[in-house]
């Protein structure tokens, strides 16, 4: 296949969840594996401005997620918290229940690659909050760990 021709990166001012709202600051992101018309795995490069996190504390039943830092720095965190630079990588195998997130505390952007899974049923576990969903194609369920539903979604 020749070279792909990537798109442009994409600005989203903040991204919220339909069960925990936003406040994660904005963040800009450039796909890669669907211009190449990959199936099998998502790849994407995100860039995380100064203040802004990657998303909420999560793990995933069925999908593995790598990222490599391309520039800048970031904090992970997981139990604990991580410097992650220019270099670095991190990975979560499906199923190992580490919940993870990443900060940009720093004064500049960070720019890192993303690859994951493209499973179309998965089980998201949200560490810090009392949520579970299930995703079955583009369809979610939001419950609670003990399993009942969420009573409504959020509107932000």
């Amino acid at each position: 296949m020749p070279k792909v021709a990537l798109p442009p990166f994409v600005t989203e001012s903040d991204t919220a969840h339909p069960v925990l709202g936003g406040g994660l600051g904005p963040y800009s992101f450039q796909l890669i594996s669907d211009p190449g018309g990959l199936t099998q795995f998502g790849a994407f490069i995100e860039e995380l401005p100064p203040g802004s996190t990657s998303g909420r504390r999560h793990w995933h039943e069925t999908e593995d997620e790598m990222i490599l830092m391309l520039a800048g720095e970031v904090v992970l965190v997981e139990e604990t918290e991580t410097t992650l630079r220019a270099g670095d990588a991190a990975c979560w195998p499906a199923g190992a229940p580490v919940g993870h997130r990443l900060d940009n505390r720093s004064d500049a952007p960070a720019r890192y690659l993303v690859i994951g899974t493209r499973n179309q049923r998965d089980v998201i576990h949200y560490t810090d909050h009392d949520l579970i969903t299930h995703k079955d194609g583009p369809a979610r369920r939001y419950l609670r760990r003990d399993g009942t539903d969420w009573p409504e979604r959020r509107k932000e």
